[in-house]
């Protein structure tokens, strides 16, 4: 059975010695005295023992199990209640929780580290606890005192945990078409009744309440999106001391037979009638459950690189073993009846792709941790301003793109085993199938591709992206800066790619959905490669330290400037086509 091993080292080294994640903590008053390098490091040894011994080793017996659903009521597989149990002793479901309500306070910088370790060890388990996150995030941001005394310290305890119900058969990305309704009631609290579907952890075994934050639309709310309300409520109906009452009117339909993550209880979830309470503002739902929302999208974007890292680690190991053939230059193995076939071409060519989109995904991931962080405890305002447009430039990029080509390394890690990747034991096709969700949940990959183009980047006539392109372009002009002919034109590609974008979608109604998937994947690619050069020149100033690590480091830098980033020139000319090409065919000729 193949093993998984969070990498260490490579996170510290993002962490330390790319961005000094240490310096921008002691200079936060709220992060100064609870987290340092020596601190963060504790808490990233013991997430790694946790998810590699504790965790990981469920992820195949998971697979092969499935959640189960009988009689209304879900059960997680052998081992998952007793490792849950354990999970939480360590606090894990609070790491980056407010302090006030039991969480640990630790900066996201440091979160999404263990988010990558949980997804490589084991997405269906990781899912439980990232949605319990994202609730929590919500809740905080948006509930009432009350509320949030009631429901926030059992959640970031791990007790209860949380769900996220936006989602009916008639309703997915268009939202304010929901049918489900809250009806006022004399206590100040509603009743809620509606049907959802597709929704993760709705129903488990593992904890004693599931607090479900649910979409519904009051009797007089306005049409459409703006209409939306957010509600809390319970499986289990909790009492004003905070001690569990009878059940709530919640119920589990069934759970749904998918391609991958079968250990993760994807639940139709019926309210017949629900007590719930309102959550903000009435009819202003749907912003506060963007809070959520965006956090799982980034969530969900790591674990795109939490399965490539898996696979990665695992394709390395079979091709190190494997004999197969001569290499073209002749025996590097002559005592061998073959040579181990990382020394074919072709083999290396998938092993670094993998090795290069994982850890600059990496790096891209603590970026956008390093972002939030600031947006929430910096005490600039300017900065703090600066922070969260990054965010929200950012996120839709880490979703899909973290996705998309972690499908693309589960793949080639798949194909580095050739006809052995295609069977169970080795582990390969359950990345592939657990990987493939990524894309599509928590908004698809389209729908992200859309956000970035047309509102994050056409709505504000590029101030954002100009904002972004401008960190790149100052670091590019130090002097002796990696790669800095690369990223100059790659930047400007980028910026000038956008000014013909906005100038086209002027008069071609059809141009941003035509361009928007090709242009995140652009927008990606220059990205990563701003951070390898980042990566390269911390690696050259300290290659005499370690020649393994740090010369890794520069060889695969020196590998994505020259063979994946030239990509862009193609998505360049597929963008600047048009979408007249599109509308080429009627319906009737598909």
């Amino acid at each position: 059975m193949p093993e998984f091993n969070a990498p260490l080292r490579d996170m510290r080294f993002v962490l330390h010695e790319v961005f000094d994640a240490p310096a921008l903590w002691a200079r936060l008053p709220a992060l100064a005295d609870s987290v340092d390098a020596a601190t963060a490091d504790a808490i990233l040894e013991e997430a790694a023992k946790v998810t590699s011994y504790l965790i990981a080793p469920l992820n195949r017996s998971g697979d092969e199990e499935g959640a189960q659903w009988a009689d209304g009521q879900v059960s997680t597989p052998i081992g998952f209640k007793q490792a849950y149990a354990t999970y939480i002793e360590g606090g894990w479901v609070g790491l980056s929780g407010n302090a006030d309500f039991g969480g640990m306070g630790m900066p996201k910088m440091l979160a999404v580290q263990f988010e990558e370790m949980l997804y490589g060890a084991n997405s269906s388990f990781a899912l439980y606890s990232a949605l319990s996150s994202g609730a929590c995030l919500a809740l905080d941001a948006h509930a009432s005192d009350t509320l949030k005394n009631l429901y926030l310290p059992p959640m970031y305890e791990g007790r209860w945990a949380g769900s996220m119900c936006l989602t009916e058969a008639h309703a997915g990305t268009d939202l304010g078409i929901i049918r489900t309704r809250a009806e006022p009631q004399a206590d100040g609290s509603f009743s809620i009744s509606g049907s959802k579907i597709f929704i993760t952890g709705g129903d488990q075994d593992l904890t004693e309440n599931i607090v479900h934050l649910v979409l519904a639309k009051l009797p007089d709310a306005p049409a459409g999106p703006k209409g939306i309300s957010l509600f809390v409520v319970p499986k289990v109906l909790v009492n004003v001391d905070g001690s569990l009452g009878q059940a709530n009117a919640v119920s589990c339909g069934s759970i749904e037979h998918k391609m991958g993550i079968k250990a993760s209880a994807t639940c139709v979830m019926n309210f017949d009638g629900a007590n719930g309470w309102l959550v903000g503002e009435a009819n202003k739902g749907l912003a506060a459950m963007f809070t959520m929302m965006n956090y799982e999208r980034l969530s969900i974007g790591i674990q795109g690189i939490g399965c490539a890292e898996a696979s990665y680690q695992s394709a390395v190991a079979y091709a190190r073993e494997r004999v197969q053939s001569r290499a073209p230059t002749g025996a590097i193995a002559p005592d061998k009846v073959a040579d181990p076939i990382i020394v074919h071409p072709d083999v290396r060519r998938m092993l670094l792709s993998m090795k290069a989109m994982t850890e600059g995904g990496r790096a891209f991931a603590s970026y956008v941790g390093q972002q939030l962080d600031l947006a929430k405890f910096s005490d600039d305002a300017k900065e703090r301003d600066n922070a969260q447009t990054l965010v929200a430039l950012l996120t839709p990029v880490a979703k899909a793109f973290f996705t998309d080509t972690g499908l693309e390394s589960c793949i080639n890690g798949q194909q580095v085993f050739g006809g052995h990747g295609y069977i169970r034991e080795w582990g390969q096709e359950q990345l592939v199938r657990d990987v493939r969700i990524a894309q599509i949940y928590e908004g698809t990959n389209g729908i992200q591709a859309l956000d970035l183009l047309g509102r994050k980047v056409l709505a504000d006539k590029g101030i954002a992206l100009r904002q972004f392109t401008g960190e790149i372009r100052r670091f590019a002009h130090q002097p002796g800066a990696p790669y800095s002919t690369q990223l100059f034109d790659a930047v400007q590609r980028l910026e000038d790619l956008s000014d013909w974008l906005q100038d086209q979608a002027a008069t071609h109604r059809n141009e941003v959905g035509a361009a928007s998937v090709e242009y995140l994947h652009l927008f990606g690619y220059v990205a990563y490669a701003w951070l390898w050069a980042r990566m390269a020149q911390v690696a050259q100033q300290k290659r005499g330290e370690d020649e393994g690590f740090y010369g890794a480091k520069i060889a695969t830098a020196d590998f994505y400037i020259h063979r994946l980033l030239p990509r862009i020139l193609s998505l360049e000319q597929s963008i600047r086509a048009g979408s007249a090409s599109l509308f080429g065919l009627s319906a009737e000729q598909f």
